[in-house]
């Protein structure tokens, strides 16, 4: 692991408010980003919430004006979090939004109101990725318990 850039984390600090918007199909179960972990859902209850992600009040350029006038300096976008859901078109998985009712881009559109207001933008991208067969099933797998392995 390389150290961090002093002028980088000098700058972050200084920016001090700034937005974070952890979203993806575990928004439609509205409990919480972990819910396919803490409640054990197996990919097949899982599904609905992939089935009906459509947001149609979607309106970044809102998200970004209220940001601005409340003083916020930066976004942080959730690209991907541990479920493996993309919020953009990605070649190398069907596990996007590509196969959402909704099938188009989020991160573009999001960036781009948010830099038009003059916020700094950044991403969130997790590595860990429940949807990909080859991914370990350790201990916070959601699958972890269903196969049998301790």
């Amino acid at each position: 692991m390389t150290a961090a850039d002093p002028a980088r984390l000098d700058e972050f600090r200084r920016q001090r408010f700034g937005m974070f918007i952890h979203w993806g199909v575990y928004a439609l179960a509205a409990r919480h980003e972990w819910v396919r972990n803490r409640e054990r859902l197996s990919r097949e209850e899982y599904q609905p919430y992939l089935d009906r992600f459509d947001p149609d009040l979607f309106d970044p350029s809102v998200w970004a004006r209220a940001a601005h006038d409340a003083g916020m300096r930066y976004l942080v976008l959730t690209t991907k979090h541990h479920d493996g859901f993309c919020l953009w078109d990605s070649e190398l998985t069907d596990y996007s939004v590509r196969s959402t009712p909704w099938g188009k881009d989020l991160v573009g559109p999001i960036t781009d109101a948010f830099r038009r207001e003059g916020l700094g933008v950044g991403f969130y991208h997790s590595l860990l990725d429940w949807q990909q067969p080859d991914f370990p099933l350790d201990a916070l797998h959601p699958d972890f318990e269903r196969d049998g392995v301790e």
